[in-house]
């Protein structure tokens, strides 16, 4: 399947870059470039993407407005990749709670990046690398159910899915959890697939991120 993929960055060459690496990969699709925020939600909106890559400082609406927007009010199957760098800690926090799906560096070698657009559009979200985890811990950390709260319990899931939650939290894959689990993949993949409908969760990252809200997963001391 071809993913449809909008780029949202006020850098022209970064954009250009992008689609010209894409365009020789059959299975990624560019269908609109955008400059600003409001120009990216716009684009979602006409020609529902599968995946927005989307830069956070841009000029106007930034991008963590434009992923609020877009999460919250745009298509279902549209999920956003946030273009960051390794010091802007606080604008990922804010990517996170308005429901980006991943992050990427803008240094990564493009093969990377054009990978981790594959994986947040099939659902999944890049939660492997030791960077991402650590800014997930900090943002929830720093987040209302943090260390002035006491955890919030997870309701209506089994213990089976209490467990798969736990390891999803630590940023195990699902080949990972059932070979963990000594369960199939498939039935890994589909308990994942049963706590984002229970938990209301939109990937995996929001699975982390209740993981460790929940006490599941402790923060790193």
């Amino acid at each position: 399947m071809t993913v449809r993929v909008v780029l949202a960055d006020d850098q022209p060459l970064v954009r250009s870059g992008l689609r010209v690496i894409m365009a020789d990969h059959p299975d990624l699709e560019v269908v609109g470039e955008a400059a600003t925020g409001a120009e990216a939600v716009r684009l979602v909106r006409e020609v529902r993407p599968d995946v927005v890559v989307m830069d956070i400082r841009m000029p106007g609406m930034d991008g963590i407005e434009a992923t609020r927007l877009i999460t919250a009010g745009g298509p279902a199957t549209t999920r956003v990749l946030v273009l960051t760098t390794f010091d802007e800690d606080d604008h990922v926090y804010g990517a996170l709670r308005a429901g980006a799906g991943g992050f990427v560096v803008k240094d990564m070698a493009l093969d990377d990046i054009l990978a981790a657009v594959r994986v947040v559009a099939a659902g999944d979200a890049l939660i492997a690398p030791g960077v991402t985890r650590r800014l997930i811990a900090d943002f929830v950390a720093r987040s209302p159910a943090g260390a002035e709260h006491s955890p919030r319990p997870v309701e209506g899931i089994t213990a089976r899915e209490r467990e798969v939650l736990t390891l999803v939290g630590r940023g195990r894959s699902n080949t990972e959890i059932a070979e963990d689990l000594f369960i199939t993949v498939a039935t890994a993949k589909s308990h994942v697939s049963r706590l984002l409908t229970k938990l209301g969760a939109r990937d995996r990252v929001q699975l982390v991120i209740a993981a460790y809200e929940s006490g599941l997963v402790t923060l790193p001391r």
